[in-house]
């Protein structure tokens, strides 16, 4: 199989991507993802708005989402269909560096694209698929170490991909410290030169930690761990048990091949030739380090197994090449692949919420300027005020996810982070009150929670905004009575500073 057409199979299936991230359900897990890339533009990571990860990605793409304007959110999206394409063809390149043919890597790249973990990742504007994209190019690197073909500057450029996953999304850091740590025991990998790779992106979390240490510490490590087990607390606390984590992953996995290969690799007999024994080491390391990054938080979601499924399917090429499935086999995948699309396949039938919703931001953006609004739109659906062009509030840049929360923040400390929960809204609002409130999109249309909005109507009302149904929409749009004083320069767009 030639080279050519790999990369035609995976232009291919870029396009594809790009369809499901069109037809993928809205999601309000987008929500902080948008809002930070938007304001990253003009302001700094935890230091002016609350971020809830590692902060390189709305950094990195502040200048896409720039670029887009008020197209940011299926900007977004098409990124990440472009990342994920990215991510299969360095899953191919690692299998062919470890040895498979063209066809068993092509094999083991389609596979990987047809897990539902990856389809999702691919398709929505999360933080999962881009350092995805770094592990795997990290991947097929290493593989090429453990043949003993890499170099200085090969254990540099892993250092710096592998720093970077982990200063996108902090999970990533356990196969970060898992190759660290294999490196100082075989040292073909080269420590020094990994660590030093290492060094820039850690520079700049570091840099954005100074900023602001406290709200750096609050939104990277403490809300992670604190929020998810006082929200499934209150009424679903069986998500947090081992038991249910446990189906939850047997379920994630099983939609698509990844189970299927999972099985093939513990089952695989430890008979490697002696030329393969570092290979399979770094990938069965890599697995289990994956694996126990997607258990450590909870509950557990199918995106948090992803850095597991690179070096899987790496290792199930290698595992195929030797020993070419049988018919049971081939038709069992088949069966785990067909799992796999489905939801995807379902989601395209059903339409294209994403141009819905460009055309929503199009209705919103008339109902701003009927209403002559002017200065900071407050939301628990920020990804929804990128489309109108107007400035997002950036106390609401976390989305539904902090306001959700009680009493994780003294009420001076929220202020000082940048965020407002449900008990502090009211005063939030009558100290700095924003323009506007929009509301409607934090419902089960985005597997959101309804009563979220509900209350932030209770609030708006108390504060005196006035409801304005954006017709056409699921929006109300609560504007603020203006005192006819207010300057006209108050009516700034999302790209001009605060």
């Amino acid at each position: 199989m030639k080279f050519s057409v790999s990369l035609a199979t995976l232009a291919g299936l870029a396009l594809l991507l790009a369809l499901v991230a069109f037809a993928r359900q809205l999601d309000h897990d987008e929500s902080q993802y948008v809002a930070a890339t938007m304001l990253a533009r003009h302001a700094l990571v935890y230091r002016d708005f609350a971020y809830l990860q590692t902060p390189l990605q709305p950094i990195l793409l502040a200048p896409l989402a720039a670029a887009a304007g008020t197209l940011a959110f299926p900007a977004l999206r098409l990124a990440n269909a472009l990342f994920g394409a990215t991510t299969a063809m360095f899953v191919l390149a690692a299998s062919r560096a470890a040895g498979a043919r063209p066809a068993a890597a092509l094999r083991a790249a389609l596979l990987l694209a047809s897990t539902d973990i990856f389809l999702f990742s691919a398709t929505i504007a999360r933080n999962d698929m881009l350092p995805a994209m770094l592990l795997a190019a990290a991947l097929w690197m290493l593989v090429k170490q453990a043949r003993g073909e890499g170099g200085r500057m090969a254990a540099m450029a892993i250092g710096l991909l592998l720093s970077a996953a982990t200063a996108t999304k902090l999970s990533y850091a356990i196969p970060a410290l898992a190759v660290g740590a294999l490196a100082l025991i075989d040292r073909r990998y080269r420590p020094a030169w990994l660590i030093a790779g290492a060094i820039p992106p850690a520079l700049l979390v570091a840099y954005t930690w100074h900023a602001a240490p406290d709200a750096f510490a609050f939104d990277v490590l403490r809300f992670p761990t604190a929020a998810p087990e006082q929200y499934y607390a209150a009424g679903r606390a069986w998500k947090l048990a081992w038991w249910a984590r446990a189906l939850d992953v047997t379920k994630f996995l099983a939609l698509g091949p990844a189970l299927l290969a999972l099985i093939v690799v513990v089952r695989a007999p430890r008979r490697d030739r002696p030329a393969r024994t570092a290979l399979t080491h770094l990938l069965d390391l890599l697995i289990v380090a994956g694996l126990i990054a997607a258990l450590l938080p909870a509950p557990t979601w199918r995106q948090y197994l992803l850095p597991a499924l690179p070096p899987l399917f790496v290792r199930l090429a290698l595992l195929w090449e030797e020993r070419p499935p049988g018919r049971a086999m081939r038709i069992a995948t088949v069966v785990f692949v067909i799992a796999g699309i489905a939801p995807s396949l379902i989601a395209v039938a059903q339409g294209f919420p994403l141009a819905t919703a460009i055309e929503n931001g199009r209705r919103l953006k008339r109902a701003m300027d009927r209403d002559d609004v002017r200065g900071a739109i407050a939301t628990l659906s920020p990804q929804f005020v990128a489309a109108t062009g107007w400035r997002l509030d950036p106390r609401f840049a976390a989305g539904p996810f902090f306001f959700r929360s009680s009493g994780l923040l003294p009420f001076a400390d929220e202020a000082r982070f940048k965020l407002v929960s449900r008990a502090r809204a009211g005063a939030a609002f009558a100290a700095d009150p924003p323009a506007a409130i929009l509301i409607g999109g934090e419902g089960e249309w985005t597997s959101g929670d309804a009563r979220l909005d509900r209350a932030m109507v209770q609030i708006a009302t108390g504060a005196g905004y006035r409801p304005r149904p954006v017709t056409g929409t699921p929006f109300t749009l609560f504007v603020r009575p203006r005192s006819p004083r207010a300057p006209v320069a108050d009516r700034v767009p999302i790209d001009n500073k605060r």
